[in-house]
């Protein structure tokens, strides 16, 4: 008997409780709140140029000027960034970091946005090889549909590998594993 009546207090409770007041259904009459009148445009086609895209999309963690965020595991793109296409798997890599191959940004944005951040007069400068050759649509399609399933070990793995090769890692992170004297990372 006193489970019958816990029960059918606990029930009278759920049905009486705020949420059931809640609307299930939207009101067909409700108008939008001022300033909401139009629907957004989603950003895949807004139009905003590269300079916009990257303050949309990626400055959040790298900051304004890709400086990064080193107390959040953010790397410094400024300066550093283009060495990914010096070592094997690294053009893939930037396409396939998640935040990247995640975005709203349709694949010729995310080209454009890509070789707007690799320009040796922006934000790479020369890190970037002078002969790179700039992502095109067709291949961020194409790199875009690859997971990339551990960021750091194939971050880290790439960063040994520019190493090896006697690139400078100057990214603002620590690679204890590479580097001696305690650097964290800002060697030059």
């Amino acid at each position: 008997m006193r489970h019958g009546l816990l029960l059918t207090v606990l029930l009278a409770a759920t049905v009486t409780g705020p949420g059931a007041h809640a609307r299930a259904m939207p009101d067909p009459s409700q108008t939008p709140a001022p300033g909401n009148e139009v629907p957004q445009i989603p950003l895949s086609r807004a139009g905003y140029g590269p300079a916009v895209n990257y303050q949309l999309q990626c400055a959040g963690c790298h900051l304004s000027e890709g400086q990064g965020a080193p107390r959040n595991d953010v790397p410094r793109m400024t300066g550093f960034v283009g060495n990914f296409l010096r070592v094997e798997g690294g053009r893939e890599f930037l396409v396939r970091v998640p935040g990247v191959s995640q975005s709203a940004l349709g694949d010729d944005q995310l080209a454009e946005l890509l070789n707007w951040i690799l320009d040796r007069d922006g934000m790479a400068g020369t890190s970037t090889p002078e002969d790179a050759a700039p992502y095109t649509a067709a291949e961020v399609t194409r790199i875009r549909a690859t997971r990339l399933n551990n960021l750091p070990d194939t971050r880290a793995h790439l960063i040994r590998r520019m190493h090896d090769q006697g690139i400078a890692i100057h990214d603002g992170m620590p690679h204890e594993d590479l580097l001696d004297n305690n650097d964290n990372g800002d060697s030059q």
